[in-house]
């Protein structure tokens, strides 16, 4: 009797412990587990972290946080692929298996969202069974699911804790949640997009059962494509709250009235893009008192989208205003627009204001300055300025002396302090890389930006070539946004060659069965090998025809899961399953040795 008491009070004491653990820190630290037949303590060894967040000291001893990264085990060595494999495999488990969740969303879930599974390490022994431990930890301690969903979303750990329910630890309990979540998911927005959207526009996963289905089905009513009302929403998830904006539609209008259609701004935005429709309208307006008409505007935007997509037009005002600062009138704004109209893009105007810091700071009067502006404003627009101190101590002369050089010939400041990288323009082919800058530029590359010259290193073969693969997807059936889109996204789609592109495109709609929108949800699917397609989809073919799986997996679950996983899941689920497997890749192999 006495020992029966003194179980069930250390019972109590856990259950305790397991109220006190929801509410200061999250589902996956250290506790106990308790079963109904007397005492089974999972072993617990802790782990050593890095803590980024101020720590919350309990009462029993145990330090809790919201947010540990875990760096190392306990012994000092990092955690191993393997073991975080483990134990995403576990976590798979649970929420497929245990919790019921969709096969997709509980693989995409385990696989991002590896602060939460580094967070489940710390509840097991390093010596342990991971797979095993984590399953008995889950069978007695069940975990918050809206971690780990928020963090799969692509939002980071500390953003999350005050987005999550009060009352609520299981994702199966909000329904419109999920219901407007995979409204989302098959429309074709990204699920790492979701995350923000779900951040700045919380309600709309508020909305009632067919009404977000609605709001998006508004905007495809307008002529708007798929991809760009996927790119809009991205970058502005206020659309879909309330009716259509009535400034968006304005915006709309006013670039078809300069001769744009409406998929040309999906071709631009993105979702580090901030669209504020009011400046966006300031700005054309703007632009026509100075004098511009609708065909130099149309011109103007088409060399430089980032006036209206990089801060809505922002930069505009910041020039006006600088020009204001140096004496200049409205009128000669207007007539400096008018002339050098390329000096509004992002690169010429800060090429243009450093160069009048560069004259401020030896010491030239503000008069001299906007002289100088005012009759050399294409050429201090086009060339980047090194620092004055870094002139003058190349040249081994004083402030006032190339005060005077410069008066006395401007174009002195740019023979004297313009940057030159002679070296590496020698050791590149001019030729390709002028092609390969102007198809990007074609597909939407911003120019001089830091993404288009990522992307110059991406892409392998001339721009001819470029062109050909892409105007391959396009003759294929799908829209040229969307490709542009596509191509963003993963790159080394144009690195495969026309016919490989073919191959899998045929592979895809008339073998497969697919329809062949899936590629834009899953571009990658063009980059993989060939043969893995052909195995991996014969053994998914062949389990469909005896019932053992799921019609129309998304291409990802098939392809982008490891070889592991893919036998885990696609093989040992059918009796006759590892036999047809080794069937399959004798075959394919013997075809590849015979068809080479």
């Amino acid at each position: 009797m006495l020992i029966r008491g003194i179980s069930k009070s250390l019972i109590c004491i856990c259950n305790m412990i397991s109220e006190l653990h929801y509410v200061f820190c999250t589902p996956t630290v250290c506790k106990n587990a308790c079963t109904g037949n007397g005492l089974s303590f999972l072993s617990v060894k802790r782990r050593n972290f890095c803590v980024y967040e101020t720590s919350i000291q309990g009462n029993a001893g145990v330090v809790y946080s919201h947010q540990s990264v875990a760096c190392v085990n306990g012994n000092g060595y990092r955690i191993s692929r393997v073991v975080r494999t483990e134990a995403q495999t576990a976590l798979f488990d649970y929420l497929h298996f245990t919790r019921g969740f969709h096969f997709t969303d509980a693989e995409y879930i385990s696989k991002n969202s590896p602060q939460f599974v580094q967070n489940l390490l710390s509840v097991v022994d390093d010596e342990q069974d991971v797979s095993r431990a984590l399953s008995k930890y889950f069978r007695y301690n069940p975990i918050n699911e809206f971690e780990p969903f928020l963090e799969s979303l692509g939002l980071n750990p500390f953003e999350y804790p005050s987005l999550l329910p009060k009352s609520l630890i299981f994702l199966g309990d909000d329904d419109l949640l999920l219901d407007n979540f995979h409204v989302l998911c098959g429309y074709g927005i990204p699920r790492t997009k979701i995350g923000q959207i779900y951040k700045e526009a919380k309600e709309i996963f508020r909305y009632d059962n067919g009404v977000l289905s609605m709001k998006l089905k508004a905007y495809e009513n307008l002529g708007l494509s798929k991809s760009t009302i996927i790119s809009l929403i991205t970058c502005c998830p206020s659309l879909l709250i309330g009716n259509i904006d009535n400034k968006f539609l304005v915006v709309l209008d006013k670039l078809k009235g300069i001769g744009f259609g409406k998929e040309w701004i999906g071709s631009y935005v993105s979702d580090k893009t901030t669209l504020n429709w009011d400046r966006m309208l300031d700005t054309m307006s703007f632009l026509l008192q100075v004098g511009y008409n609708d065909e130099q505007m149309k011109i103007l935007f088409t060399d430089n989208p980032a006036l209206l997509f990089e801060g809505s037009g922002k930069r505009v005002y910041v020039l006006v205003g600088q020009l204001l600062k140096l004496g200049f009138k409205m009128n000669q704004i207007y007539d400096l627009f008018l002339k050098s109209p390329q000096i509004l893009s992002s690169k010429c105007a800060k090429n243009l204001w450093t160069a009048v810091c560069f004259l401020a700071e030896i010491g030239m009067e503000t008069e001299v300055i906007a002289s100088i502006v005012a009759t050399h404003m294409e050429v201090l627009g086009s060339n980047s300025l090194k620092a004055p101190i870094t002139v003058m101590n190349s040249l081994k002369i004083k402030k006032d002396a190339l005060c005077r050089a410069i008066k006395k010939d401007p174009l002195q400041l740019i023979n004297l302090a313009t940057k030159t990288d002679t070296k590496s323009i020698e050791n590149q082919d001019s030729n390709t890389i002028v092609e390969r800058r102007n198809f990007l530029l074609r597909l939407g590359y911003i120019e001089n930006s830091d993404e288009l010259s990522k992307a110059l290193r991406k892409f392998r073969g001339r721009g001819d070539q470029l062109q050909e693969r892409f105007d391959c997807l396009v003759q294929a059936g799908l829209d040229y946004n969307v490709v542009s889109s596509m191509i963003k996204r993963a790159p080394s789609v144009l690195n495969q060659t026309k016919d490989l592109l073919e191959k899998k495109i045929d592979c895809l709609v008339n073998r497969l069965g697919y329809p062949l929108e899936a590629v834009v949800v899953f571009p990658s699917y063009l980059c993989y090998d060939i043969q893995r397609i052909n195995l991996r989809f014969s053994m998914y073919l062949w389990l469909l025809e005896r019932g053992a799986a799921k019609p129309k997996l998304s291409l990802s679950t098939i392809l982008a899961c490891s070889d592991v996983r893919f036998v885990k899941y696609f093989v040992h689920i059918h009796p006759e399953g590892v036999a047809t497997w080794e069937s399959l890749k004798n075959s394919l192999k013997s075809k590849s040795i015979q068809d080479p």
